[in-house]
């Protein structure tokens, strides 16, 4: 018997991250890779108490299917915390979802069309890529610097989309704390993506799963704020309590929301009920408000020291024509992105650097043309801040000797 694979399927790919991450479970790793939070942040006392109560008080209707919009409760108190952010929206807009990440796979269901054009970061977050790429969407960059996409880039990218007889189904946009780059996008910057998509008629998928994670200010308002009827918005109950229990929810304009509905109707009838519950009870009463700064606190201590890491380690290092390491130091969220001189492959030397004790993420899976090479990604908020500052020096001791015998271009 022989199976035929449809053309979506030999689109998919593994996730390079995931892939990894197995490597990362080697005993004695010191693992700056896998964008996980960490796990001393989750709120276990209040998920037992909470768990316990809904068993308690509501047992069977947490154990029996519920509705695909999701639980009612859940779906206000969402559409309450986004109006205090600055988005008006209501409960019926919000659809709770098996995690963001099923959210950006119904977008890609509903929206993309073999060869449409899908403009994008560069680099932007490989789970999005993963999630369109299947539906064969055709990805355009939008060029930017290094505050992000700039909208004259939007707006060449479009125009060079329709110049080639296609055309630009909607923007993929994470403008806080970027997975990978750490990057925050400006108020001002978001502004302008926003007047230029208005003007070119061209939907926004903002992707906001960090957006609670800021150090010291928060970000600006989403671009959705603007947009409106003109965006879609997905966020995420992972970074701020625990992605175990995979819930997150996608903000849709009413003419939208039907299909979305109907393509996880089609995908799995409805997030499990029972998380929905536990996650309100837990949340209800204001819970977030005193735990998610603890969580700030933790990560900025551990950014701190992955800075200072870099300083001492990175910083002093430069290749044979004088070329350094360049990064920003980000502002929230959960990583460095480096750029290594030019010559450099981090793909290349991501084996040498686990056998040396450590592990990070290459740059290039992040870029939907590829190339890049010589980027990289660390993540500094699982390990311990003495573990960042030695698998930093590990890391140095990697590229010292690559550095020394790269080749200038």
């Amino acid at each position: 018997m022989t199976w035929t694979l449809a053309r979506r399927a030999e689109r998919l790919n593994p996730s390079t991250i995931r892939e990894i991450l197995k490597v990362t479970e080697r005993p004695g790793i010191i693992s700056l890779a896998g964008g996980l939070p960490s796990a001393d942040s989750f709120p276990v006392q209040a998920m037992q108490e909470a768990t316990a109560k809904v068993l308690s008080e509501q047992p069977r209707e947490a154990l029996q299917y519920a509705a695909s919009e999701g639980y009612g409760p859940l779906r206000e108190w969402v559409a309450a915390d986004l109006a205090t952010q600055g988005l008006r929206v209501h409960a019926d807009q919000v659809l709770i979802t098996t995690g963001s990440q099923q959210g950006l796979d119904l977008v890609g269901k509903v929206l993309i069309d073999p060869g449409s054009a899908v403009a994008v970061e560069s680099p932007t977050y490989l789970g999005a890529l993963q999630a369109f790429a299947p539906y064969e969407a055709v990805f355009a960059d939008v060029a930017g610097d290094a505050d992000g996409p700039t909208p004259d880039g939007l707006r060449a990218t479009c125009a060079a989309v329709a110049a080639a007889g296609g055309s630009t189904r909607f923007m993929y946009l994470l403008p806080n704390y970027q997975n990978p780059s750490g990057r925050c996008l400006g108020a001002n910057r978001r502004l302008g993506l926003a007047e230029a998509a208005a003007q070119l008629g061209l939907p926004v998928v903002e992707d906001n799963p960090y957006g609670d994670l800021w150090f010291d200010t928060p970000p600006p308002p989403p671009v959705t704020a603007t947009l409106r009827d003109g965006a879609v918005y997905l966020g995420s109950f992972s970074k701020v309590l625990a992605p175990g229990l995979r819930l997150g929810y996608v903000v849709a304009p009413q003419l939208l929301y039907p299909k979305l509905l109907q393509a996880k109707q089609a995908a799995d009838l409805h997030t499990p009920g029972f998380n929905q519950r536990v996650v309100y009870e837990v949340i209800r009463n204001g819970f977030l408000r005193q735990h998610v700064p603890t969580i700030r606190a933790r990560y900025k201590l551990h950014r701190d020291a992955m800075q200072a890491a870099l300083l001492k380690h990175l910083a002093p290092l430069q290749s044979a024509d004088g070329g350094r390491i360049q990064w920003q130091t980000p502002q929230g969220g959960m990583f460095f992105w480096l750029q290594l001189p030019e010559g450099l492959d981090a793909t290349a030397l991501l084996p040498k650097a686990v056998e040396a004790g450590m592990a990070y993420v290459p740059g290039e899976p992040f870029y939907a043309g590829g190339g890049h090479r010589n980027t990289l990604r660390l993540s500094f908020v699982t390990a311990a801040p003495g573990q960042i500052e030695q698998g930093v020096a590990l890391l140095a001791a990697v590229l010292q000797p690559a550095l020394t015998a790269a080749v200038p271009a």
